[in-house]
């Protein structure tokens, strides 16, 4: 059985068109379900420590741990409808989003991405995102 999706994206060229696998916006439908992900770092689920390494390394730890979680909501990537980057230099967007857009695809979801001046463990980045279920 197929899920019916409760997503609509929202594009618009009234406002600067994205840049990256990202929306300007999702509209869900009042009848969902949202999950609210807490931000992930590089930890390695099964050595409880940070993976070190570049940021592509990091990223990819990132988006495991996410999967993982939305796996255990029964959600994938593609219910994802926001999410925000935290890194710890914005020398390292370019790298980051590659390997973003590997998880993300079209219709990738709205998507905020900020440097911080410090991030927990001093990873270089962490993710979080919200994702939408219809019930």
């Amino acid at each position: 059985m197929s899920r019916q999706s409760i997503q609509t994206i929202i594009r618009t060229e009234d406002a600067p068109l994205p840049v990256g696998p990202y929306n300007q916006a999702i509209a869900i439908s009042a009848n969902s379900k949202l999950i609210y992900l807490a931000g992930q770092i590089p930890l390695n689920p099964h050595t409880g420590k940070v993976e070190e390494g570049d940021i592509t390394i990091q990223t990819e730890q990132v988006l495991k741990n996410i999967k993982a979680v939305l796996t255990a909501t029964g959600a994938d990537f593609s219910d994802v409808i926001k999410t925000t980057v935290f890194l710890a230099d914005m020398a390292d967007f370019a790298a980051m989003n590659a390997v973003y857009a590997q998880y993300f695809l079209d219709p990738a979801p709205a998507r905020s991405c900020v440097q911080v001046a410090k991030l927990p463990l001093n990873v270089s980045v962490e993710i979080e995102c919200i994702a939408a279920l219809s019930p």
